[in-house]
């Protein structure tokens, strides 16, 4: 019985307070936002451009930069609607989400626990298909769309932010000790490090992929 007596009091003093800042909240939710925006604008050119790509095969679109920066090469391809329609309307579809809980978040809402959760699944299965999305471009279709590549970094940042804060108020369900590790890591600026080690690699690989050709 004294076992689990210290055992239970052991729980209690590892679990830590989750009390994000006012500064946190408006710095999380505000860059969720402004990436969201980027994201929506983004999926709405994308849209169009689907439509006109499937009016004329052969259109020419602003975005069509050089051989590798070409939205009409990868817009044709059947990775561009996988679900049987483009691509860029799931964005339509989420973005508008994102920045709802944002602008409700940056008023002071504070939204139940299993739905943050859920948002922040739902986003990672979004920002892994943004990703594979970008691998097919890359190194099975043989181009690049710039729109899809600002989606592509949105999602990214959309996706730690939310993370970091579903860290911060304890929304992912992580027992004590994980819960506590995880604040760690995010307090101690390591998220952050790692998202600009991320896209520093992602933005490496390209430009060794491609090499002058990229800026042609």
């Amino acid at each position: 019985m004294q076992d689990i007596g210290t055992a239970t009091a052991q729980e209690e003093v590892i679990e830590p307070a989750s009390t994000p800042s006012h500064r946190s909240r408006r710095w999380l939710f505000g860059e969720m936002l402004i990436f969201a925006t980027l994201s929506l604008v983004a999926s709405f050119v994308l849209s169009w451009d689907a439509i006109l790509i499937a009016k004329n095969p052969d259109v020419v679109l602003s975005c069509s930069i050089n051989p590798i920066l070409d939205c009409v090469k990868v817009g044709s391809t059947w990775q561009a609607s996988i679900f049987g329609f483009p691509n860029a309307f799931l964005g339509l579809i989420s973005e508008p989400v994102v920045m709802t809980v944002a602008v409700a978040s940056l008023a002071g809402v504070r939204f139940p626990r299993w739905f943050m959760f859920t948002a922040n699944v739902v986003y990672l299965l979004g920002v892994i298909f943004a990703y594979w999305l970008l691998f097919q471009s890359t190194f099975v279709i043989g181009a690049l769309c710039p729109w899809c590549l600002l989606v592509t970094v949105s999602t990214t940042f959309v996706f730690v932010s939310m993370t970091q804060w579903n860290i911060l108020e304890n929304n992912l369900f992580l027992s004590p000790r994980q819960h506590l590790r995880a604040l760690a890591f995010v307090r101690g600026g390591w998220l952050t490090i790692s998202l600009v080690v991320w896209l520093t690699a992602i933005a490496l690989i390209e430009i060794v992929k491609w090499g002058p050709r990229l800026f042609a």
